[in-house]
């Protein structure tokens, strides 16, 4: 209850302006190095054939080795993960495409190996979370562009890494959020770009996800990295699939910026019960410390005046759900637990299905008139992940900025450890920086490259 109020009182300070007042947890923003330039719309040279190396081979890079196949202008080169065994597995997907074996690479260190060739283009990412930054940092430092699965980076530490290196390289530094090429996500993101809900005031994401057998499970995270992070930290450790549409929806550091934001976790109860319940009473998992919070809400306040509010609860018995909620002065919609609109002059009652199927016809995005019949058959999440992929292949090959920055991997990413600074001091609001460094409203809105 007291940190419900707590919480309370922030939000209160901070509708009238006076989260000064009340003190502020601040993450300093570190002055650009000398020659050092944004790199905001960074356009590079095409790269007609995209040579790509492949690091981390487990649930997400296999099933990312699989729809690279798909794609034109693509070349396999180089897989790389701890068990050789899933590097075979992914060699049996490319052999069975028709396609030329890719060189192996098998051990701790050997990562480095593969970003230091000279013959690849793009280091696709898909590791567990701690590798994300130092292996996305070294592969830029070589001069290959990034793609790096979520969260991009677990510190504020390493998201200035992220940014200072892109910036000083000049190579593009993608984080696979896949959330964003969703059908209802991209659809619903053009409705919103055409003004149909007006000025956007609110939105709600989440990622609710029942993951205890996963957790608990040898094998299905390598070494139980997963588990283990849920015993060292609270707050909000996987942000990104909730936030990242929603950004994308209020142009952030296209016009808007994150100020702050204040958080507070529930408890611990779950893990302990299902360990419990699943291994004994006196079980080393019973007995295990976990840190992490059921539910975690975290609300942000933008400097547009915006508010957005992030869960995350992966120990409920509770169906899955990203919440995807977006409330303008024209209107509202939400995907979970069912896709329902709301528009003036009648919002008091969402629109029937047949409505709403008319509008998803009238506004669908262009992605998905272009590729997304073909990413429904290739796959991937009911094939936004095939959508995510096809985008950063066919920006590179033409020579146009990527859908998503490193700023936005660095401000989506941020809230791993800023959540966890304001749990741990009562949900105390914190200071968001602004990885930009002042240049978030030099772009007029998000645009995405024809």
């Amino acid at each position: 209850m007291k940190q419900f109020n707590l919480l309370l009182v922030a939000l209160i300070f901070a509708v009238s302006g006076c989260t000064q007042a009340t003190g502020q947890i601040q993450n300093p923003e570190p002055p650009r190095e000398k020659g050092q330039e944004n790199v905001l719309q960074l356009v590079v040279d095409p790269i007609p054939t995209v040579r790509v190396g492949f690091i981390g081979l487990g649930n997400r890079g296999t099933g990312a080795v699989a729809r690279y196949t798909y794609i034109e202008g693509v070349e396999i080169k180089a897989l790389c993960d701890l068990d050789a065994e899933k590097v075979k597995r992914s060699q049996g997907t490319l052999e069975k495409r028709g396609l030329e074996p890719a060189d192996e690479y098998v051990g701790e260190e050997t990562w480095k190996e593969l970003c230091e060739r000279n013959d690849i283009d793009l280091v696709y990412i898909c590791t567990d979370w701690l590798k994300h930054t130092p292996m996305a940092v070294y592969a830029m430092q070589q001069g290959k562009h990034v793609a790096v699965e979520v969260p991009a980076a677990t510190t504020i530490e390493e998201c200035w890494q992220l940014v200072n290196t892109a910036e000083k390289t000049r190579r593009h530094c993608m984080m696979l959020e896949n959330t964003c090429y969703d059908f209802f996500e991209l659809t619903t993101l053009n409705m919103a770009q055409q003004g149909l809900f007006g000025e956007i005031v609110h939105g709600e994401g989440a990622y609710i996800h029942d993951l205890r057998v996963s957790n608990f499970r040898p094998g299905a995270y390598r070494d139980m990295w997963r588990l283990k992070f849920n015993t060292a930290h609270t707050g909000n450790p996987y942000p990104t699939h909730g936030l990242g549409p929603i950004c994308q929806v209020m142009n952030m550091h296209r016009g808007d910026k994150m100020n702050y934001l204040v958080s507070v976790s529930s408890n611990q109860f779950g893990m302990t019960e299902y360990a419990k319940e699943t291994f004994g009473e006196d079980s080393p998992q019973a007995q295990q410390e976990y840190k992490l919070g059921d539910m975690n809400t975290t609300i942000i306040k933008t400097e547009r005046g915006r508010t957005i509010m992030i869960q995350h609860d992966v120990t409920s018995p509770r169906p899955y759900s990203r919440l995807h909620t977006i409330s303008g002065t024209k209107g509202f919609f939400q995907k979970y637990p069912s896709e329902l609109i709301a528009l003036e002059p009648n919002a008091h009652n969402f629109l029937s299905k047949t409505e709403i199927d008319s509008l998803m016809t009238q506004y669908e995005h262009p992605f998905i008139k272009e590729i997304g019949e073909f990413a429904k058959k290739v796959g991937g999440h009911g094939g936004m992940d095939f959508i995510m992929d096809y985008r950063l292949i066919y920006c590179l090959r033409n020579g146009l900025p990527l859908d998503q920055d490193v700023y936005d991997a660095a401000e989506w990413s941020c809230l791993v450890e800023l959540s966890e600074q304001s749990v741990l001091n009562g949900g105390m609001p914190v200071k968001i920086p602004d990885f930009t460094r002042g240049d978030w409203n030099k772009l007029n809105g998000l645009t995405f490259a024809p």
